[in-house]
């Protein structure tokens, strides 16, 4: 997912797409296809919007470049949240599981264990509660932007309501498997940073890569 207006970096987005801002040697976006493939998964659409949207053909083409066997884009004509995003998918996933990553998400660790974990028993370490944004958190856990979802989460967005701010909300989609006692979780172990949620914590993800790398393994 490489869409959004990318406020938060303004005035660094004004001419461009944030996730094809550098993060140290590459484009953002870089980062996220390499985690996504060293996971094991060769097939990916890309999701972005926007003026700016063409420049990921540009960079990307075909995608051989990066590993990927077939690499599909999708427009997201509006800012209508992620899971609208995601429904855009559909068509692409073909009745299969897929894993959804937010392209700012920036990772010291591979995600490859989480994956494998989906896999083997999606069942496993359930949730009983996603607050959005609590000013006093029930725990030390916070959620990434990496999801992996059974083909039904299709049926879930094609039924969401948009949200007070005109949007199909990811949150309601994982809420929902919540309610039906359907949500597990992976704990990601190592440094994870959202490289778009501001100046100062693009500038923080720069300076770890920078200094550690990403998407180790183990």
């Amino acid at each position: 997912m490489a869409g959004g207006t990318g406020s938060r970096l303004y005035p660094l987005t004004r001419i461009t797409n944030k996730h094809l801002l550098p993060i140290y040697d590459r484009p953002m976006i870089a980062w996220a296809i390499e985690a996504v493939v060293s996971s094991g998964i060769d097939e990916i659409m890309l999701v972005s919007g926007g003026t700016h949207a063409g420049e990921f053909l540009r960079l990307l083409g075909n995608g051989r470049e990066y590993g990927i066997h077939q690499l599909s884009y999708a427009y997201q004509e509006q800012a209508g949240g992620i899971a609208e995003a995601l429904g855009l998918a559909a068509h692409f996933a073909g009745g299969d599981p897929v894993l959804v990553m937010l392209a700012d998400n920036v990772l010291e660790r591979s995600i490859k264990p989480t994956v494998d974990a989906f896999r083997a028993d999606p069942t496993d370490g359930r949730v009983v509660r996603i607050e959005e944004k609590p000013e006093h958190p029930a725990s030390e856990y916070c959620v990434t932007g990496i999801y992996c979802y059974e083909p039904s989460v299709f049926d879930i967005v094609h039924h969401l309501v948009p949200s007070a701010r005109g949007e199909l909300e990811i949150t309601d989609v994982n809420n929902h498997y919540v309610s039906l006692g359907q949500m597990a979780y992976d704990v990601q172990e190592g440094f994870w940073g959202d490289a778009g949620e501001s100046i100062d914590a693009y500038y923080a993800v720069n300076d770890f890569v920078r200094e550690n790398g990403a998407n180790m393994p183990g």
